[in-house]
């Protein structure tokens, strides 16, 4: 059986269309990835863990994936509708496999797989073990009940941050939560509450949003600013689909770039070191906060694997603000047990506390950092053999490039995932194609927030020009 061609592993799990995951599609990457775990890892599991995003084909899928797994003889759990993070320190804290069901921040009509392994997120390597062990033999069906554990996944994730900060380190401050459609919408909210933080619900929906935290300017932020206003909000905080990647805007209606988030969330915990891609801003080595900063091409395999060879206290995060755990991390309640997979609450949390800890507001603790002005932004449904003919022209061809940038100019360039510019005038400019959704992305930084918007704009325009001539 042919499996849907819009199937494949992108930056952080297996994307595609859901029409094209449901029925036999998420089955025989179940059984695939089943196979690969009993041929690849010497220790056995008996349980696999799933859970599922608020999506309209996602409960569906979780259940083909129950099916693939009764067929191997294993057990499957089902945690319900809760954040990536949450199901992934379940699955590991009782020694089983999980597969949350989410397409993350992409549009309804595409879903995807994230497949953990009994010790944590699965590696690139497992990803091409995976494709090599489907067989494309159909899965049939089977009559599956299904244990439920919802309750204690929410309480094992709620109690890994009930001491990050003092007791009622927020108490007196109002904070908004746009609940949208993020999985993560009820527990942003408890935890905030159980701090002392005067909480207010937002924008709750019953339809899913595709809400990704890097591109601010899409519509659906649109009426976070006047919420501030309207409720008087120290600050409005939210995370993608699975809640795995946080949003910010502090009192002032400023987005905080998810990357400057990981960065306070590795000041708070005292990290040795940073590993985070080259997506995350180039002034991060210039803070002299770290003993190193290592840099990666953008996934989150790619910072896990970085993270697993480093020593020391070792934070990662990605510029979309998923932030991973690794050895050797304490907060003020002690230990924080290592959790090498995107968390959105632990960066908002961390937020909050560094503010606690200087006594500044947000807006003027993020100032006092000094970095370059970072914006991104995407351009959708751009078909992905158009992205990568014009990010080849552009690397291939000098002319083009410089022509291109016209009187911008090009002082230097670096090619480890997509293609970055740097300006004569210091500013950059970096391409990149995603890997899950067709969309090519658009990454600044700049000398003021006028000029990266400027930037912006004009890297978008130039790369929607380039792309729709294909």
């Amino acid at each position: 059986m042919v499996l849907g061609s819009s199937l494949k592993f992108g930056t952080s799990g297996l994307r595609g269309l859901a029409d094209e995951l449901e029925g036999q599609a998420a089955r025989q990457y179940t059984a695939a990835f089943l196979r690969h775990l009993a041929s690849a890892y010497p220790a056995s599991i008996s349980r696999v863990y799933l859970a599922h995003d608020l999506r309209p084909s996602s409960r569906s899928v979780l259940e083909d994936c129950a099916v693939a797994i009764a067929n191997a003889g294993l057990e499957a759990i089902d945690c319900g509708a809760v954040p990536t993070p949450a199901l992934a320190l379940h699955a590991m804290a009782n020694g089983g496999a999980a597969i949350m069901v989410t397409g993350s921040h992409i549009p309804a009509d595409r879903n995807g797989l994230k497949f953990y392994r009994p010790d944590g997120e699965i590696s690139k390597r497992d990803e091409r073990g995976i494709v090599d062990a489907l067989d494309g033999q159909s899965v049939p069906d089977l009559d599956v009940t299904l244990p439920k554990e919802f309750e204690q996944a929410t309480a094992r994730y709620f109690e890994r941050y009930s001491s990050l900060l003092p007791d009622a380190a927020l108490l007196g401050r109002r904070i908004g939560v746009f609940e949208h459609s993020t999985v993560a919408r009820d527990l942003i909210g408890r935890i905030l509450g159980h701090y002392g933080a005067e909480v207010v619900g937002l924008g709750r929906t019953d339809k899913f949003v595709p809400v990704d935290t890097e591109a601010f300017g899409d519509p659906v932020f649109a009426s976070v600013p006047g919420w501030i206003a309207e409720h008087d909000l120290e600050a409005v905080v939210s995370a993608d689909g699975d809640g795995d990647r946080p949003f910010m805007m502090d009192g002032l209606g400023q987005f905080i770039r998810g990357d400057v988030l990981g960065l306070l969330a590795a000041r708070h915990l005292h990290a040795d070191l940073v590993v985070t891609p080259v997506t995350s801003n180039s002034g991060i080595e210039y803070l002299g906060l770290f003993a190193d900063v290592r840099r990666t091409r953008v996934g989150s395999p790619f910072v896990i694997e970085a993270m697993d060879e480093t020593s020391g206290a070792v934070i990662g995060f990605e510029a979309n603000g998923g932030t991973f755990v690794g050895r050797g991390v304490s907060s003020y309640g002690g230990p924080l047990e290592s959790l090498a997979t995107r968390d959105a609450i632990l960066p908002i949390l961390c937020a909050f506390g560094e503010s606690l800890r200087s006594g500044t507001a947000i807006a003027q603790m993020i100032s006092e950092l000094n970095l370059s002005h970072a914006l991104a932004g995407r351009l959708q449904d751009v078909p992905a053999e158009h992205s990568a003919a014009f990010i080849e022209r552009l690397r291939a061809d000098q002319d083009y490039a410089v022509g291109l940038f016209g009187g911008l100019g090009i002082s230097r360039r670096a090619d480890i995932d997509g293609l970055q510019f740097w300006t004569e005038a210091g500013d950059m400019v970096h391409f990149r194609a995603s890997g899950n959704a067709p969309e090519l992305r658009c990454y600044v930084e700049a000398s003021s927030p006028k000029k990266a918007g400027e930037l912006l704009d004009w890297g978008l325009a130039v790369a929607a020009q380039e792309t729709t001539v294909q």
